[in-house]
């Protein structure tokens, strides 16, 4: 619940942005209102990037804002954006609730509408693109879904950690990769 000048607001955010939020601490949120014929439910991100990825989600016929939420919750909006450019369905299907035909779907509808500015990932590092390119990145992806942990999570450590250092061995990605997922 969001206070607006004495009025609570319902929001439904997804888990990167709830987890970066302090209870009772101020907070500037990007928001949309989504209208229902039941409902009006608003939707609150902490970066325009994971609202313009929810918006773009939510124009694909078949695509509604719980999934898109979902695609949101599982994974940073830079690796969401990489799997839509890269065409990458394993890893879109690896969330719940998208099933092999949604993946190819999203990727056929919005691979040549994601900017390729997010799947840079917000430090302009190329993240998302590291992830997919590197050796040393699929080595670690493979190794710690073999360990089984899930793929959408496995896929955004790795990503993260590439990230912020991209000359990363399989063997250091994999150790760190694991101190984030347990």
């Amino acid at each position: 619940v969001l206070l607006v000048s004495g009025v609570g607001y319902e929001l439904l955010c997804p888990a990167s942005t709830l987890g970066r939020l302090t209870l009772n601490a101020p907070a500037e949120l990007h928001t949309r209102m989504v209208v229902r014929e039941d409902s009006m439910t608003l939707y609150g991100f902490l970066d325009t990037d994971s609202l313009r990825l929810f918006d773009l989600l939510t124009g694909v016929s078949g695509i509604g804002p719980k999934l898109a939420l979902a695609l949101l919750s599982a994974m940073p909006p830079s690796a969401l954006a990489q799997g839509l450019l890269s065409a990458d369905t394993a890893l879109l299907s690896s969330v719940s609730g998208v099933g092999k035909k949604t993946a190819e779907r999203l990727v056929l509808e919005l691979q040549n509408k994601v900017p390729e500015h997010l799947a840079a990932g917000s430090a302009g590092k190329g993240a998302g693109a590291v992830a997919v390119v590197s050796t040393a990145g699929r080595d670690a992806v493979d190794a710690l879904l073999a360990l089984g942990f899930r793929d959408a999570q496995v896929r955004a450590v790795v990503a993260e950690l590439l990230s912020h250092d991209a000359a990363l061995s399989a063997d250091a990605l994999i150790r760190r990769g694991l101190g984030k997922l347990r």
